[in-house]
């Protein structure tokens, strides 16, 4: 186990932290580990008619366009309650409101350099409304895929989001457990 020995902020903003521990490992040995605190986030599959709403923005730390399910955090790293952030994600992204939302459960993310998870959910019966994205969120498109197109979408590397892909997982055993 690693044990903590000192802790500094080196860097903060409204939507993280970043701090350096002075580390103690099992054999002794220091060192230092850097560490990004994040609030957690949820994810949002919005399905349908064999199918989900997904949206597509420019992501600016890769520098290219990529789809993935709808997704976001509480701002200034605000805590809520999961459910209700996930339903406020899904209307303001894709304008969808969801008559059902299943929490199918909790991941982290980059465990091994940030502190982030998230909550997953099913939406479904859903209905159309108006979106309210965030400034960020301007060039933000969205459409319904197919399943086919979803796993089309992965091979081809136009999904490249790791919650999206891992919250699909999650999806299939849900899916599963209901079949056995």
């Amino acid at each position: 186990m690693i044990r903590k020995l000192s802790s500094r902020v080196v860097y903060e903003n409204r939507w993280m932290t970043v701090r350096e521990d002075e580390i103690e490992r099992l054999d002794g040995s220091r060192g230092i580990y850097g560490v990004v605190e994040k609030s957690d986030f949820a994810l949002v599959i919005p399905a349908e008619n064999g199918g989900f709403h997904m949206v597509e923005e420019y992501r600016y730390p890769i520098g290219r366009r990529t789809w993935n399910f709808p997704q976001g955090s509480y701002p200034d790293g605000r805590a809520g309650d999961p459910e209700d952030l996930a339903r406020r994600e899904l209307a303001e992204e894709t304008g969808l409101r969801a008559g059902t939302m299943t929490r199918l459960g909790y991941l982290n993310c980059a465990h091994g350099t940030s502190s982030q998870g998230f909550h997953v959910y099913l939406a479904t019966d859903l209905t159309p409304g108006d979106t309210a994205r965030e400034i960020e969120e301007q060039d933000m498109v969205q459409r319904f895929v197919s399943r086919d197109e979803f796993t089309s979408l992965i091979r081809s590397g136009a999904v490249t989001d790791d919650s999206t892909v891992a919250a699909y997982t999650l999806l299939r055993l849900h899916e599963d457990g209901l079949r056995t």
